[in-house]
């Protein structure tokens, strides 16, 4: 009987989490069932039970939290012949409305009509069972984990942020946070060829795991004087980095970010904060051709399995479990 409950983690408002069950799910066409194995929790979730929501996304009525999810497929809708019961799939969480524009220009997270998971009125992935398109759900190789398939989500943010980045061989990258997104674009930057990175936080534990991980630099920011940070950037690496990635949302870190990166360089904004707006020194970019380029969440997952394969999986799982004070 246990088996059969859909014990779930609802976040009713603000501050409150309850374990709840819920009716189990029965996948419709083109769906399958999954018996969810794995959930990342995303700093989002955070977000959304500390303060209500992040960035332009609210909370305003009881919402099942997650999105970072892998699982085994337990049951298969009408007219699923792509997986089978018993696959190990990790979870997609967004599923486009492919008619659009953005959808066949190959940017369907860009899609007005996208439903993501966790994303009011679109239930997560913090429960037993949940159902989901087939399309988005990726059969795992059979060498990674589910706990592993379950960091693909994060790992798919970093690897488009990279990519908007235009990381190549030889790159010297700046990456600003060294949560779990920072410390993912830094492994993933090095995959693609980065041959110097330096990574800045304000936690001493992050910068120590991050110099674990293979970051040549670590800077503790104590201070909230961007300039002086970008001039300290400079000092370590001797040089400006060609890219900045900044992966925090922290306004400091931004305008740091802006300074720090050479000139005809590019910086990518791959964190939200809690505000809607902050302030940039955006004459300094416009007279250097800095390139400020904006990463909202991922695309093409099909990649993202491919460009996996060329990461230490031991680090990554590490990576998703690491210090946070």
């Amino acid at each position: 009987m246990l088996e059969m409950e859909n014990l779930s983690a609802v976040m009713k408002k603000k501050g409150e989490l309850v374990l709840e069950n819920t009716p189990i799910p029965l996948p419709g066409t083109e769906e399958v069932q999954i018996r969810v194995s794995a959930v990342g929790i995303c700093g989002s979730d955070n977000h959304y039970l500390e303060h209500g929501g992040i960035g332009p996304f609210r909370v305003t009525s009881p919402v099942i939290l997650g999105h970072e999810p892998a699982g085994v497929v337990c049951a298969l809708g009408e007219g699923v012949t792509s997986l089978q019961v018993g696959d190990r799939v990790a979870i997609e969480p967004g599923v486009p409305c492919r008619m659009c524009s953005y959808c066949k220009e190959g940017r369907y997270n860009l899609c007005p009509d996208i439903v993501f998971c966790a994303n009011k009125p679109t239930r997560g992935f913090m429960r037993r069972f949940s159902c989901h398109n087939a399309d988005f759900c990726h059969k795992l190789p059979d060498h990674v984990s589910l706990e592993e398939g379950a960091i693909l989500e994060p790992l798919s943010v970093a690897i488009h942020a990279c990519r908007r980045a235009e990381i190549c061989l030889g790159s010297r990258v700046l990456i600003m946070g060294a949560g779990a997104i920072g410390l993912l674009s830094m492994l993933t930057a090095k995959a693609m060829g980065a041959t110097r990175l330096i990574v800045t936080d304000v936690v001493q534990d992050r910068l120590d795991f991050a110099k674990k991980l293979g970051a040549h630099h670590a800077l503790r920011v104590d201070t909230r004087d961007a300039e002086e940070m970008a001039r300290r950037v400079e000092a370590a690496l001797g040089c400006k980095p060609e890219i900045s990635i900044e992966c925090s949302g922290a306004e400091p870190s931004i305008q740091t970010g802006t300074y720090a990166t050479r000139s005809g360089g590019v910086l990518v904004l791959v964190g939200n904060g809690s505000t809607p707006t902050v302030n940039l020194p955006l004459v300094n970019a416009a007279v250097r051709e800095v390139d400020i380029r904006c990463c909202f969440r991922y695309v093409n997952w099909s990649h993202v399995l491919c460009t996996a394969t060329l990461l230490p999986w031991r680090w990554l799982h590490w990576a998703r479990w690491m210090p946070s004070h």
